[in-house]
């Protein structure tokens, strides 16, 4: 986390509310599966924040959701009444309908104090104190003071990648050119790869590093990860192709962090992140073909001077001649030692 977090809350289900169930009998007659109603425990919360910025996350040692139900599941949304101040509160997730599923929350208030909703479902069956626990970061006092309008749409470019850099906005760029600036501590806080470039849809996925072993779902290729105008850095990034593009090509990445640190590059599939989890300033990534990369440097080296010499044979005769002087010195050398 960016070193402006000056406080942490950890919510838990000690001072939750009862938990309300709802289930609906099944009619008499029906067949099974009929009209069936699955009976949830859940348990809600209203939050109340001051004015900044909050980063909301699972705890250290929280359940994981089943990769089935996706319970236990936490959803952060507005208040729907009036009371909450809805207006002043604005929830970015990595999904868009609000389910953390394992990832953040980024929740500014313009004008506090405001509430934000946040609900746990659970299954009928799972006791109350394996429900996900909280914590709440507060990133900065005064989301004016260290966040930038937010961006405009970004125009069509004839872009490899893209990134949203603080203060900056999104910078466009291609494979094998860096991204950001070294030494300017102006961190990443998205980055996407495009979809219209050599890599075809959805065979290339990334994701954005979080915290210590922690990064955000993988995204394909054509989509944006991280977040846009919300003062949180991504400390990292990793890489990997599939498909077609894993065929012809592999991947590999480097980055700079706000620490002064600089690492890669990495190989594809691996997080590319700083000792010390800093903040992501810049980063480079390189499609090289796994023709090129698989030929023996010698063989290369051969075909290079292949297509230099062909057609010029002054040239060639004129190295041929070079090349062989070398070996008319060693004769004389050894006759005159003997």
């Amino acid at each position: 986390m960016p070193p402006a977090a000056d406080a942490v809350q950890t919510m838990t289900d000690e001072n939750q509310p009862a938990v309300a169930r709802t289930s609906a009998p099944q009619e008499a007659g029906a067949g099974p599966g009929a009209g069936r109603i699955t009976e949830l425990r859940v348990s809600a919360n209203l939050m109340s924040l001051d004015t900044g910025v909050y980063c909301v996350f699972p705890a250290p040692g929280s359940r994981t959701p089943d990769p089935a139900t996706g319970l236990p599941g936490v959803r952060i949304t507005r208040c729907p009444g009036m009371v909450g101040r809805p207006e002043a509160v604005c929830i970015s997730t990595f999904r868009d309908d609000g389910w953390l599923d394992g990832t953040a929350a980024l929740v500014r208030v313009t004008d506090g104090p405001a509430q934000v909703l946040v609900t746990i479902y659970q299954a009928a069956g799972q006791p109350a104190e394996n429900a996900p626990r909280l914590q709440v970061m507060r990133l900065t006092a005064d989301p004016a003071a260290a966040v930038e309008p937010p961006a405009p749409p970004p125009k069509e470019r004839e872009a490899d990648v893209m990134a949203h850099i603080q203060a900056m906005g999104d910078v466009p760029g291609q494979f094998g050119e860096w991204i950001g600036k070294r030494g300017s501590r102006a961190w990443i806080e998205g980055f996407g790869i495009s979809d219209k470039s050599a890599i075809a849809p959805g065979d290339v996925e990334y994701q954005g590093v979080l915290g210590r072993g922690w990064l955000s779902p993988w995204v394909n290729n054509g989509k944006f990860c991280g977040s846009r105008g919300m003062a949180l850095p991504l400390l990292g990034l990793n890489v990997r192709l599939k498909g077609a593009a894993a065929k012809e090509y592999t991947v590999r990445y480097s980055a700079t962090f706000v620490d002064g640190s600089a690492v890669g590059p990495i190989e594809e599939g691996t997080a590319c992140e700083s000792p010390g989890l800093a903040a992501m300033e810049s980063f480079l990534i390189e499609l090289v073909p796994k023709v090129e990369q698989d030929r023996p440097a010698g063989e290369k080296a051969e075909v290079e001077r292949a297509a230099g010499d062909r057609g010029v044979r002054d040239s060639g005769s004129a190295r041929s001649t070079a090349t062989r002087a070398p070996a008319a010195k060693t004769p004389a050398a050894r006759s005159g030692r003997r």
